[in-house]
């Protein structure tokens, strides 16, 4: 199947490949290669539908993150795909665990603003004042109204019912075993207060009981820079300042010209234990929620929402 492009209502945007093949492997139904795009498009897309959304997916060029390579893929995106309303950043980042929040390997962090802040933080952003601390001053615009009103119902859904990503992740890879590679994980309770070269210097915690959520879904503050965040110390004193869950290096990049909705797999954190044993299984996990984000979308709200930008309303009434 191949559609036009105003027929894709959906952005998804990956920072690395595992993310790309996770969100292509979420794909209910993948369409052909896009017919046309413009003239400084660069973009790699895959194309395809989610229930009843059509999807477009793009993910940033090879070797390169951060922030200005992640605006430049949104920004090429919307020109070539006009009618995207939907606007979802999915991939991986590294988790910020604290004694209020249990964030561990494999868990999805979803942007959510609290305290009349956005979901996104950026860190490396500030001034610098005499005699005092660095002042961190820049926090983002807020996904779309449509976005937050979904993830507060799939919120509400997992609290009654419990979430079915394990259960999606076993579907995908059942079906593609080829996709599976790097997909598995151990079990993995410890993180670093500071050095994790030092054993003496790691936070056991227990296992998580049958009850409890596995992955758990955590909603709050995302932490955006251009640089990885390696330092256990640092992370802990953005976590007691700021209350941040994770840190990742392209949101800040997008929150103001791309509105959208953060998802992140998590798969370390973020401290000089660092390694890429998790982030298959941390991608997967993130791409999935996202799927069962759009399942709480109604297909026609992204129509409504580009009628009253245009001022068409008539075909809403036929």
């Amino acid at each position: 199947m191949r559609l036009p492009p105003d027929a894709y209502t959906v952005g998804w945007i990956c920072a690395i490949a595992t993310g790309y093949v996770a969100a292509i492997e979420c794909l209910d139904e993948e369409h052909g290669r896009p017919q046309y795009l413009v003239p400084q498009d660069n973009n790699d897309y895959t194309l395809g539908r989610v229930g009843s959304h059509n999807v477009a997916i793009a993910v940033l060029p090879y070797g390169e993150y951060g922030t200005v390579s992640a605006a430049s893929v949104a920004t090429n995106m919307m020109h070539s795909f006009p009618n995207v309303r939907i606007r979802l950043l999915v991939g991986i980042a590294g988790g910020c665990p604290t004694e209020g929040h249990d964030v561990r390997l494999g868990d999805v962090i979803v942007s959510a603003p609290r305290d009349s802040e956005s979901g996104v933080f950026q860190y490396d952003f500030g001034r610098t004042i005499q005699h005092q601390a660095f002042q961190h001053a820049r926090f983002l615009n807020q996904p779309p109204t449509t976005l937050r009103t979904a993830f507060n119902g799939i919120h509400a859904q997992y609290k009654r019912n419990g979430h079915q990503l394990e259960a999606t992740l076993v579907s995908i890879l059942t079906k593609k075993p080829k996709a599976a590679t790097g997909v598995s994980a151990t079990t993995h309770n410890c993180y670093a207060a500071t050095c994790a070269d030092d054993i003496s210097n790691l936070v056991p915690r227990r296992e998580r009981t049958e009850h409890e959520d596995n992955p758990a879904i955590h909603y709050g503050l995302i932490a955006s820079a251009n640089s990885l965040m390696r330092d256990a110390l640092i992370r802990d004193k953005l976590a007691a300042e700021k209350n941040v869950l994770c840190f990742e290096m392209e949101a800040a990049g997008l929150m103001d010209h791309f509105a959208c909705l953060v998802i992140h797999g998590i798969c370390d954190y973020s401290e000089s234990h660092k390694n890429k044993e998790w982030q298959g299984y941390a991608a997967m996990a993130a791409a999935a929620y996202a799927r069962d984000l759009l399942g709480r979308i109604p297909p026609n709200k992204d129509e409504a929402e580009k009628m009253m930008l245009t001022g068409d309303t008539h075909s809403l009434d036929d």
